[in-house]
């Protein structure tokens, strides 16, 4: 049977192999499309002088407000409205992009960090001989090559491990990622190769081994996705283009056509979110590239027009980078309902997704337990049973939604390719839709294209390919070299602003403050176990940052890395934008309470209170029950049923160990589910339960405890630092 299942898997793949090179041989005309490779450099082709600094935000509100008419207005600061903006602004056009939130604040910062052209559409393609999801792919790798071109310090090559449990599996996969390969062409970032079992465990050693025949390794990019596209929108602002955050979009500005009688669109109402103030930009294309809200766009045009836009959601997880190898990813090509799931290195840590189920559009998506555990039981399928997969190494989740084009009479969000349209409205209104992260640049050429045909737009042809962003041109792998030794930070900080500012990296570094130490020389960490430093802040706000949840989010990445630690950093990251942006006390504590909010909510730390609450059940052994309950009363002394700072301070005194009382009210607060001051008897059980379940992990007050009842009777040092533990 295993045998006329692989007969029958070659056959497909290996009839899908001669679609696909026929699709090659018919495909020259669609690359003619894009012209030079991406090795040629089109900076020499922009004619559009670019400024050594981009403007603030105050002078880009002065030029929306004080421009009588832009060639082209970009609606949506995503990856595919920013890429619109730089197209245009690099072919000597006008441009104004307004974003009513931060850029990159949605679905772009919330990606699996993948630049890839998309295995499972390939194999769509084949399968279905469906020559536009193979148009699609193949453009996709053109991109990727693209963008790992022209951002190498934001995005790299990774490899991808395909483990095998099937004899049958090896050939069907082996062909499949041979011809994704083949589709790269030149551009194949590097040939994929097979793995014996030995090889993959120790490639791999946390994955499962039972019945385990090999893997195969293929290559694709990763980048940092919120930076990436933060980066196009500076590199579009150095060109020219009057770009602005929190640029609220009211209503669409329209004119009578004199010549045809047609109402046509001619700008937008919008107002300052930061000020209130209002007022209108006028230009000659509005362009609506607002990803999952395109219809609420499109119906400001026409009320009447059908929803071209089904959303979907995807959930990813974050978990402590032990999980997987520091430079190999993973792929679980059929999960237990069909999905695909990527286990990926990440900022140090791991990143597991992504979900796909329908669902409504809003500006705050929020994960769910569901998903989240649905991620885990697939990880769990693939690490070996030496790796305990706890609910509680969760670092941080979050969902985003992906704009995915299809018929409104669709139901099944996941058989939906992720091709893009541009449609033209009657009244000009001029949409991209759909699309995949890798693939914005070409989107935005052709959106660009269809803007200056239908507006009759004086512009040449698209200057993007190969047009290096902002802090690309004089990156080097060994730049962070030069950090060190210039200015002394630490190597992690060095490496971490080289590959997070490219050659601007040295203005994060003058501007960082002094530490006392005999080394580090400059930098202070706004936590201690990542290597975000205080300067960052302050050239964030540089950065068109205006709120704590821009800081901790985008800016840096805290908040998708360990949200306790985001948490951790936010009085910190408050107090420095105050300072920087003239915030009352009273903005200060409104910015703190938004920041928690959205940690709360949006990066998963709701669920970690989900997870030992005050009726969570207490599941463990009498011998467990007893043995904890002798750990409490040494604190307890007084058989109270609950203990204090003061009853911990006393233990630690007898042991002349001091922690400061405000750290100690930290550690009991996040034990103490009632909020009372105090930590009953019960509560602490709960939180032994919810440890010994894997629920829970890295409690500071289990550990100080722990450690107190082994050494009551000789000094130690115990260690009172937020754990790696995570949701």
């Amino acid at each position: 049977m295993a045998f006329q299942k692989a007969v029958k898997g070659t056959a497909l793949i290996g009839g899908g192999a001669i679609a696909t090179v026929f699709g090659l041989s018919q495909f020259s005309q669609y690359r003619n499309k894009h012209g030079a490779f991406v090795h040629v450099q089109a900076a020499e082709a922009v004619t559009v002088p670019i400024k050594n600094h981009f403007p603030t935000r105050e002078q880009q509100i002065l030029a929306l407000q004080t421009t009588s008419e832009f060639d082209v207005l970009v609606i949506g600061g995503g990856a595919t409205g920013c890429g619109c903006a730089l197209d245009a602004v690099t072919r000597g056009l006008k441009t104004a992009l307004l974003e009513r939130d931060d850029f990159s604040s949605g679905t772009s910062s919330r990606s699996t960090k993948l630049i890839h052209g998309g295995v499972r559409y390939l194999q769509k393609a084949i399968m279905k001989l469906d020559f536009e999801q193979y148009k699609m792919v193949k453009e996709a790798l053109e991109e990727r090559a693209n963008l790992l071109e022209i951002a190498p310090h934001l995005s790299a090559p990774l490899p991808i491990m395909l483990p095998v449990y099937k004899w049958w599996q090896l050939p069907y996969y082996w062909l499949g990622i041979k011809l994704y390969d083949l589709v790269a062409g030149s551009q194949c970032l590097k040939s994929s190769y097979v793995l014996s079992k030995s090889r993959a465990l120790e490639l791999f050693p946390m994955l499962r081994k039972d019945k385990l025949v090999g893997a195969i390794v293929y290559y694709d990019g990763q980048h940092n996705d919120a930076r990436m596209n933060l980066t196009i929108a500076l590199t579009a602002a150095r060109y020219g283009a009057a770009t602005a955050n929190y640029a609220e979009v009211l209503c669409l500005l329209k004119t009578t056509d004199p010549a045809s009688g047609k109402e046509r669109v001619c700008g937008v109402r919008c107002r300052d979110v930061l000020t209130g103030q209002e007022f209108d930009v006028k230009a000659k294309c509005v362009i609506n590239a607002t990803g999952p809200f395109t219809d609420s766009v499109r119906k400001m045009d026409d009320q009447e027009v059908p929803n071209i836009c089904q959303p979907s959601a995807g959930v990813h997880i974050v978990m402590p980078g032990y999980y997987s190898p520091d430079n190999m990813g993973l792929l679980d090509p059929a999960t237990s309902d069909g999905r695909v799931i990527f286990f990926l290195p990440w900022e140090k840590m791991t990143i597991a997704g992504t979900t796909d189920s329908p669902t409504d559009v809003t500006s705050h998506p929020i994960p769910t337990e569901e998903d989240i555990n649905f991620i885990l039981n697939e990880v769990r399928n693939y690490l070996s049973v030496d790796v305990e997969v706890r609910r509680g190494d969760v670092l941080a989740a979050w969902s985003g939604i992906r704009p995915l084009v299809t018929d409104p009479n669709s139901k099944d969000t996941q058989s939906i390719s992720r091709n893009h349209v541009v449609t033209i409205s009657d009244s000009g209104l001029v949409t991209i839709a759909g699309g995949k992260w890798t693939t914005y640049r070409a989107m935005a050429q052709d959106t660009i294209d269809a803007a200056v045909q239908a507006h009759d737009l004086k512009a040449g042809s698209s200057k993007t390919i190969g047009l290096q962003l902002q802090g690309a041109e004089d990156w080097s792998p060994t730049l962070y070299i030069r950090l060190v030794q210039d200015y002394g930070l630490e190597s992690e900080v060095a490496q971490h602003l080289a590959s997070t500012y490219g050659d601007k990296a040295f203005e994060v570094a003058k501007i960082a403050q002094v530490t006392g130490k005999r080394w580090p020389i400059v930098g202070k960490r706004l936590v201690s176990e990542f290597p975000y430093i205080e300067a960052e802040v302050v050239y964030g706000v540089k950065e068109y940052a205006r709120t704590a949840v821009d800081m901790v989010s985008r800016r840096t990445r805290l908040a998708f890395l360990n949200v306790q630690a985001a948490e951790e950093a936010l009085p910190r990251i408050v107090d420095i934008m105050g300072k920087e942006l003239n915030w009352s006390e009273q903005k200060k504590k409104e910015e703190l309470e938004a920041a928690k909010k959205f940690l709360y909510y949006e990066m998963g730390y709701k669920v970690k209170s989900d997870q030992l609450t005050d009726s969570s059940e207490i599941s463990l052994a009498p011998s467990d029950i007893e043995r904890y309950k002798k750990r409490f009363h040494m604190f307890d002394k007084d058989k109270k049923g609950f203990i204090t700072i003061l009853d911990v301070q006393r233990v630690l005194e007898s042991i002349s160990v001091q922690i400061a009382e405000n750290t100690l009210h930290d550690i009991l607060n996040e034990v103490d589910l009632n909020k009372n001051g105090q930590v009953e008897l019960n509560e602490f059980l709960q939180l032994m339960s919810a440890i010994q379940k894997g629920h829970v992990s890295g409690s500071r007050l289990a550990v100080l405890m722990k450690t107190a009842e082994e050494n009551l009777h000789q000094r130690v040092v115990i260690p009172v630092d937020r754990s790696g533990g995570g949701l």
